[in-house]
């Protein structure tokens, strides 16, 4: 047992190592801006360039607004099958890993194809039209995610039980959905809300085939003209991202814990 423990302790420590060392050495190399010290200038740099709060906030509001669609989408078609259609379980996880099979560069150009300015709903004709063509693919991008948070968050919650009460009370289906529902699986839903967030703040291909002033072409395009402000920017977006990871354990803690198997039935 001793010799197991101390190769699990071996393992990790490797594991460890090999993603903490190459984020030191980009943090270190990302405060040698000025030559001779250590100083926050790439970061100043960074956090005081117009594009970068331009991109950044274009970005949160389009996460915002996906994180939206999302639960509009996936709340109703996840109670629904669960309650009334649990045969179809199989095929709506099925359809819901499909973005983790269809590259993110052949749903955009797919878009660009079926929307141009020359088709029946000419949506990059317009700055508008091409935002929610933005925000319908990071949701789309971001369905497995959502889709499986919100799931875990029903599967907490004896669906059936709630929803006979409230019926019987007289409520109607949106009724159920948005008072009893959402609050129930609320922890759920921003965990799912969290990881589509990191997901849209980080993206690259559709925002940029799309040409939207996004955050992810922003870092790109840094990244090819600069030396130490792109090293400032992966050090923000591993802040980001893992600043939503921890987020969701956190809230994971206050999660109702899983009733028995009988409820699911």
């Amino acid at each position: 047992m001793k010799g197991a423990r101390f190769w699990s302790w071996i393992t990790f420590l490797l594991g460890a190592a090999y993603f903490l060392l190459p984020l030191i050495a980009t943090f270190e190399f990302s405060l040698r801006m000025r030559r001779g010290a250590y100083t926050w200038d790439a970061y100043a740099v960074v956090f005081a360039d117009p594009n970068f709060q331009a991109t950044f906030g274009y970005s949160a509001l389009i996460g915002l607004f996906t994180i939206i669609v999302g639960v509009i989408v996936v709340v109703p078609a996840a109670y629904y099958v669960r309650l009334k259609l649990p045969q179809l379980r199989p095929i709506l996880e099925f359809l819901t890993l499909m973005p983790l099979i269809v590259p993110p560069i052949i749903l955009v150009f797919g878009y660009i194809r079926l929307y141009n300015s020359s088709s029946i709903l000419p949506f990059t004709g317009s700055a508008l039209g091409t935002d929610l063509l933005l925000i319908f693919g990071y949701a789309t991008l971001s369905l497995p995610l959502m889709y499986r948070a919100v799931d875990t968050g029903l599967r907490a919650i004896d669906v059936g039980t709630i929803s006979e009460a409230a019926t019987i009370l007289g409520a109607s289906q949106l009724t159920i959905i948005t008072r009893i529902i959402l609050p129930n699986i609320l922890i759920a839903i921003l965990s799912g809300a969290f990881l589509t967030f990191a997901i849209v703040m980080g993206e690259f291909v559709i925002a940029s085939l799309l040409g939207r002033p996004a955050f992810g072409p922003y870092l790109q395009l840094i990244g090819a003209n600069r030396a130490y402000e792109p090293a400032a920017l992966a050090i923000i977006s591993f802040i980001l991202t893992w600043g939503a990871m921890g987020l969701i354990q956190l809230l994971s803690r206050f999660a109702p814990k899983t009733q028995p198997a009988r409820s699911e039935a």
